[in-house]
């Protein structure tokens, strides 16, 4: 056995100590996420936020546009933006359930990695999609298995976590996904840009949107901004944007439980009829039988 697939399997072992009977543990480690299923699962659409996501056990693929990603204990994802996602576990069972985590990306603290210890420069300008498929590493396992660790140790999570997490920030730095990172984090680069327009989408979702303005906030002219916003996203900024108002409006009926009419009109749909075909085309269902069916899915 390597080194690598040994290190894969104490992170099974620590992700399964940890979820138990549970599907998701979001832990005391800010950003730091486990799940557990044990058999696999039907696709489902979320925005997944800057992340890198490992597996321990088991396998799952992600969706975006018209593109695949497959990923499993020998390969890692990365997203580097915001992204709206459809996933989907495709091997578990009881007897080797999957087990995986989502790390979320502190952009911030990327950024300061790069100034401060001396990370590489952007090798390209060349627009990068937002997230990719890369080979573990030893390294990252290595310092992945020692976040989880502190949490059998939450007084020591305030002062190591940070430390522990730059580490695993440096090492995705520094290997292949590295460029695609440091476009998000390099002020003036074009993916900072295309960040900062999400950033700005994500609280302004639910207002009437020219592409011009956004462009214009990126400082991007009209046609460079289209071609780097897809380049990242897959999308267009106003399918995009669609997205966004669904995926809020799933969350205020799953859990603040307006009816589906307020839902439409708090994220900015101002004719319900449309605002239930445009939901059953991303999620398979009108919006009250899709609530219906998540929450009789939910555990216990």
């Amino acid at each position: 056995m390597t080194d690598e697939m040994g290190k894969a399997q104490d992170l099974a072992q620590r992700i399964a100590r940890w979820t138990g009977g549970s599907n998701r543990l979001d832990t005391a480690i800010e950003g730091l996420g486990l799940h557990r299923w044990e058999t696999p699962t039907e696709p489902t659409s979320y925005m997944l936020p800057p992340s890198v996501c490992l597996i321990g056990q088991g396998r799952k693929r992600l969706v975006l546009g018209e593109e695949s990603y497959v990923y499993d204990a020998h390969r890692f994802l990365i997203t580097s933006v915001d992204l709206p996602v459809v996933a989907q576990i495709t091997e578990a069972s009881e007897a080797e359930p999957y087990l995986g985590l989502t790390l979320e990306l502190d952009l911030r603290l990327i950024a300061q990695l790069m100034l401060g210890q001396g990370a590489p420069s952007a090798r390209s300008a060349e627009p990068h999609s937002g997230i990719a498929v890369s080979e573990v590493s030893e390294p990252l396992l290595d310092a992945t298995n020692r976040l989880i660790d502190l949490l059998a140790q939450p007084e020591d999570i305030p002062v190591l976590a940070p430390l522990i997490k730059q580490e695993i920030f440096y090492r995705l730095l520094v290997g292949e996904q590295g460029a695609r990172l440091r476009q998000i984090a390099m002020v003036g680069h074009h993916g900072y840009r295309i960040s900062r327009a999400i950033d700005w989408l994500k609280g302004h979702y639910s207002e009437a949107v020219k592409v011009e303005e956004l462009a214009g906030k990126a400082g991007l002219s009209l046609s460079a901004f289209h071609s780097h916003f897809r380049a990242m996203t897959a999308m267009s900024p106003l399918q995009y944007q669609k997205r966004m108002r669904l995926y809020e409006a799933r969350r205020l009926m799953l859990t603040e439980h307006v009816d589906a009419s307020r839902a439409a009109f708090e994220v900015g749909y101002e004719s319900p009829s449309q605002f239930s075909r445009e939901y059953r085309r991303q999620f398979g269902a009108p919006p009250m039988r899709d609530i219906r069916t998540l929450l009789q899915d939910a555990p216990g």
